[in-house]
């Protein structure tokens, strides 16, 4: 999800995430920031994996998502602010296990959270050439918070009543030694 100009945009998936072309049913739900009340629905039909992450950069918004096993490249697909498919974007990370769960254009870079084991952090610069990927868990959430730090969101079980925990940690992405590819970024923590 992304807050812009006082809604919050969701990317959402009604149909099979994870399958070739013509599973998913790919959406974006715009609410109220105020009071949470759904005020629009646009398709996102292009997201044919299931979208599953959006942000926001730049006047477009761009959405994230599901992945088929035997892909080795993830895609980004770009729509202009009134939700008008600009352009499908290819990146050239290997295969991510269930594709990439969270997007965040920071110290202008992209990074991109991703489940599997091991999670990776992906980081790409504006034209989605990836720069670096990490062995780093931001998969549940990540936003800027400033020039030095994201929100890292995490969640786990909280035991056998089905219920979970969740928190918000302010944290440096790319910051691990643990590099599986390319340059460590030049950021300041």
């Amino acid at each position: 999800m992304t807050y812009h100009d006082g809604k919050v945009y969701v990317a959402v998936n009604l149909g099979k995430f994870n399958e070739e072309p013509g599973a998913a049913d790919s959406w974006v739900y715009v609410y109220d920031a105020g009071d949470l009340s759904l005020v629009a629905k646009h398709s996102a039909k292009e997201a044919v994996h299931g979208a599953g992450g959006i942000a926001w950069h730049d006047g477009h918004f761009f959405i994230i998502g599901g992945l088929p096993k035997g892909y080795s490249e993830n895609y980004v697909y770009e729509y202009d602010s009134d939700f008008a498919f600009v352009k499908r974007h290819i990146l050239d990370s290997g295969y991510t296990f269930l594709g990439i769960q969270t997007a965040c254009r920071w110290q202008g870079y992209w990074w991109f959270g991703c489940y599997g084991e091991p999670k990776v952090l992906i980081m790409a610069d504006d034209v989605f050439h990836v720069l670096g990927k990490y062995r780093e868990d931001w998969s549940t959430g990540i936003d800027g918070i400033s020039d030095t730090q994201c929100l890292r969101a995490t969640t786990g079980n909280a035991g056998t009543n089905g219920m979970y925990w969740g928190k918000l940690t302010p944290d440096t992405p790319g910051k691990t030694q643990d590099r599986i590819a390319a340059p460590k970024p030049n950021i300041v923590p």
